[in-house]
């Protein structure tokens, strides 16, 4: 028989595994045998998934950043937890949408390896990301159909990136009906299921570019980025001021983590509108802190800036991991652990939580420099210029 724990070590369990059988499932796995290092971060984010982020009705965002749905993962793992109401909005590099258009059109994407002769793949027609390989006509025919669907009289007008991925994933939606194929994008499903997907930069991917394009032959379709930074604040907004949590799950970095984050500062630096933070971080990445980059920033620094809440700081965690690896992973462990939630359809009352958020900046916020209930020194409101 084991003797207790000493009280020094009371808060920690002993480091004591088993032996990993034919048989253990995924969620197992991870609970069982990831103890240390990277792997206990993993088996920290999936129990922080489960048992804290996912109950109660919380309010999750997931950013996208890394060529993950080339890899294949919007149908291994995005399309199964949106599916299963695990994942409430989305922010996403167009390039990772862009890719899921060839899924969603039934385009043939190959295994590959990376040792192979660029030189002979360009001679080839054939396009390398990392090791998944795919016919140049792929680029071409996906191309050719986002050209033809904006041609539209609904693209004829500025919009927020979520309504134009909203009405692009309906004719994919369309696409996949004549072609008889299901949950093969993730545009199509967030227009099935009502999760609204955002994208930082918009013209910074092959979908932007098109766009770009028609715009030379006179169409009218604009990106709205002050709809979409007001939207997303919106939606962070709601689900705190609904009694709900507000968490962010990332994949990767970049643009579309700061996209995220930005949210709350948006909320209570320029709003105005008296607000903690996000109350869960979880990130999976390969970036390092201390070379400065956004994708590298830790929770910790990200409480300074009042995107986290100070008082959930423990609740946080970062896996340095492949997301290609993570993800898997997690999504094997929620979708074992947690049962389908019901889906919040937040894109249906995009308006309706845009107005609300508005009502009270509009009532508590102002022009001049705004009262905050962060300690911090005053200062004139006139600073900066010199009479």
């Amino acid at each position: 028989m084991s003797k207790p724990p000493s009280k020094k070590f009371a808060a920690y369990p002993r480091l004591n595994p088993f032996g990993i059988g034919k048989n253990i499932s995924a969620a197992d796995l991870i609970d069982q045998s990831m103890l240390a290092y990277n792997g206990g971060r993993l088996r920290e984010a999936a129990q922080l998934l489960t048992r804290k982020m996912l109950p109660d009705d919380g309010y999750i965002g997931m950013s996208l950043t890394g060529a993950l749905t080339p890899a294949g993962l919007g149908k291994s793992c995005l399309i199964p937890l949106m599916k299963a109401g695990f994942i409430d909005w989305i922010v996403s590099t167009g390039a990772n949408l862009y890719h899921d258009l060839h899924f969603g059109l039934d385009m043939q994407l190959h295994s590959g390896t990376p040792f192979l002769d660029d030189v002979a793949l360009h001679r080839d027609g054939v396009i390398r990301i990392y090791d998944v390989l795919f016919d140049y006509n792929v680029l071409l025919d996906t191309d050719a159909f986002v050209r033809e669907v904006i041609q539209g009289p609904e693209f004829q007008r500025p919009m927020g990136t979520d309504e134009f991925h909203y009405l692009l994933g309906k004719y994919v939606v369309a696409r996949q009906k004549t072609l008889g194929i299901k949950d093969s994008s993730v545009l199509a499903t967030a227009y099935s299921c009502g999760i609204p997907i955002f994208t930082s930069s918009p013209g910074d991917s092959s979908i932007g570019m098109n766009v770009a394009a028609m715009a030379l032959r006179d169409s009218k379709l604009m990106f709205d980025v002050n709809r979409d930074v007001n939207q997303t604040a919106a939606i962070v907004y709601h689900a705190k001021s609904t009694g709900h949590t507000s968490s962010v799950f990332i994949l990767g970095g970049g643009s579309p983590k700061n996209f995220m984050l930005q949210t709350e500062p948006q909320i209570q630096e320029v709003m105005g509108i008296q607000e903690k933070g996000h109350d869960y971080f979880l990130q999976c990445t390969d970036a390092r802190p201390d070379t400065g980059g956004l994708s590298g920033a830790t929770p910790a620094e990200a409480v300074s800036w009042g995107k986290v809440d100070p008082d959930k700081l423990p609740d946080s965690v970062v896996c340095y991991t492949d997301s290609t690896i993570a993800l898997p992973l997690l999504t094997a462990y929620m979708t074992a652990r947690v049962k389908p939630r019901k889906l919040k359809r937040l894109y249906d009352q995009r308006d309706v939580i845009l107005d609300r958020v508005k009502a009270r900046y509009l009532a508590t916020g102002t022009v001049a420099k705004v009262v905050t209930s962060r300690k911090i020194a005053k200062r004139a409101s006139s600073v900066g210029l010199k009479g």
